[in-house]
């Protein structure tokens, strides 16, 4: 069993205005900077969480054509993030299970694959990047926690999940900022 990426991209970014995953950064969508940079670190297969606009952003994001990306719907994108992140899990299972949010095209690829090495050398660990003290994503998961995930409330979060295993976490320091920079606003993308 490989690594399994699952990028919750289902919400209507209201704070944004709509559309943010077609935003350009660095004249990319933001969905595929995203998207491309698991799997350049070498990810074995992404599930992409989408909501309504889930045509459009097929058509117009490449990397969601690639053969290890796998898109499927949240139906009901309303009851939050963590509500895709089980839709994801439910579509396919991976070693470790990494979760990073669509508004994150800021990581690099190098950092994902540290962030795999690490986990390589701790695979009963959680492992999250931490950039100046503030952990970010991705955040690596065991395959132990999937049932935990999915059996949780939908409108729950992944930090209720986290905040229940305090002695399996570990943190890797790294110089990359996109771990802790997503994107909310029309102001967060560089001008």
């Amino acid at each position: 069993m490989g690594s399994l990426a699952i990028v919750p991209a289902a919400g209507a970014a209201e704070r944004f205005g709509g559309a943010k995953l077609l935003a350009d950064v660095d004249g990319q969508p933001l969905l595929e900077r995203t998207v491309s940079c698991l799997l350049n670190a070498g990810v074995d297969a992404v599930v992409v969480v989408l909501g309504p606009d889930a045509d459009r952003l097929k058509a117009e994001v490449p990397a969601l054509r690639d053969r290890r990306v796998q898109v499927t719907l949240n139906e009901d994108p309303s009851r939050g993030m963590f509500s895709s992140l089980q839709v994801g899990l439910g579509r396919a299972d991976g070693d470790p299970i990494l979760v990073v949010p669509g508004d994150m095209p800021f990581v690099h690829s190098g950092t994902v694959a540290t962030l795999l090495s690490a986990y390589r050398r701790t695979p009963t660990m959680i492992v999250s990047p931490r950039y100046e003290g503030k952990r970010g994503h991705p955040v690596l998961l065991p395959p132990d926690l999937r049932a935990e995930i999915l059996d949780a409330d939908p409108l729950g979060n992944l930090h209720l999940i986290l905040h229940a295993h305090p002695d399996r976490r570990f943190d890797v320091d790294v110089a990359d900022r996109g771990v802790v920079r997503d994107v909310d606003t029309v102001g967060d993308l560089p001008r």
